[in-house]
């Protein structure tokens, strides 16, 4: 990639179906991929944080992968999560990804040991795409430290891309903190600088960031495409700041079902717990209330 002429765009943080028993949904799963690449997106995210990646096996990932290959979703429309406190363990993911050709790798840094330094985690990237050789490649570091209590630097990502550069392509910034994005977009626009708060989103974009990984592409793809182009959205940032006033994920998931009209799409897997029904509609009602203010 010579800076960055070539966009990352719009991938959506695909969330995992699961059916009553909580084992995933294979046949929605693939529909909704599907569906998300039909309605813009350049790409889906598997198993990242609103896919509850954390929750999924091994044998589960590799499952889910082959089903969307057999379905004919190929690997570059694919970007493939990584959670691991272990070097091996992460080795061992990315590898899986690799084999099925996919886009690009998120790896999130270990989380389990709090208070380290930025030499420790610098060192733990390091030791990770030393493992995989001559293999290492499209590696998107995943900044989220209100769910691995690690932040990722400006300067840190500077020591990475300065000792494995090539292997680097971007970074997913989940900070949800533009004191912390908008620094990073000016320091480091020349690869991949995706943002995770479609609030933030069009700013970033019009500093030079070159897309996101979205939570709001499940349901409103065509107007995250939108802050993708570095067009301001003030229903979609209504909607990020009504989700919050919640828990996340269960609110997310609410959306789809109620977007699908497929009340299974709510379940989520332990330790999370949906949302109750009260907070289920109150939730939707003021989503529809965005829908028909004359902002929307």
């Amino acid at each position: 990639m010579e800076g960055n002429q070539q966009r990352f765009g719009m991938s959506a943080a695909l969330a995992t179906p699961f059916s009553a028993d909580q084992t995933i949904d294979q046949d929605r799963l693939s529909a909704h991929a599907g569906w998300c690449l039909d309605n813009g997106c350049d790409s889906v995210t598997l198993f990242g944080t609103t896919g509850e990646g954390p929750s999924l096996s091994a044998a589960e990932r590799a499952t889910v992968l082959a089903r969307l290959q057999a379905d004919g979703v190929p690997g570059d429309k694919l970007v493939f999560a990584v959670f691991a406190n272990s070097v091996g363990d992460a080795v061992e993911q990315i590898r899986v990804a690799y084999g099925f050709g996919a886009r690009a790798v998120l790896v999130a840094p270990p989380s389990y040991f709090k208070g380290v330094t930025e030499e420790g985690v610098a060192g733990w990237y390091q030791a990770v795409i030393r493992q995989l050789g001559d293999a290492a490649r499209d590696i998107l570091l995943y900044n989220i430290p209100s769910l691995t209590g690690v932040a990722l630097s400006v300067d840190l990502v500077g020591r990475l891309r300065q000792s494995h550069g090539p292997s680097i392509v971007g970074v997913k910034d989940s900070s949800c903190d533009w004191t912390v994005t908008d620094p990073l977009v000016r320091a480091h626009n020349d690869i991949h600088i995706l943002v995770g708060d479609e609030r933030d989103l069009a700013a970033a974009v019009r500093l030079g960031a070159a897309g996101c990984i979205s939570g709001m592409a499940n349901v409103f793809p065509h107007a995250v495409a939108g802050l993708v182009r570095g067009q301001d959205d003030p229903f979609l940032s209504g909607v990020v700041d009504a989700i919050n006033r919640y828990p996340i994920l269960p609110a997310i998931k609410t959306l789809i079902a109620e977007n699908t009209r497929i009340p299974a799409w709510a379940t989520v897997r332990p330790p999370l717990v949906p949302l109750s029904a009260g907070e289920g509609r109150q939730f939707v009602e003021a989503v529809e209330a965005l829908k028909q203010s004359p902002a929307a």
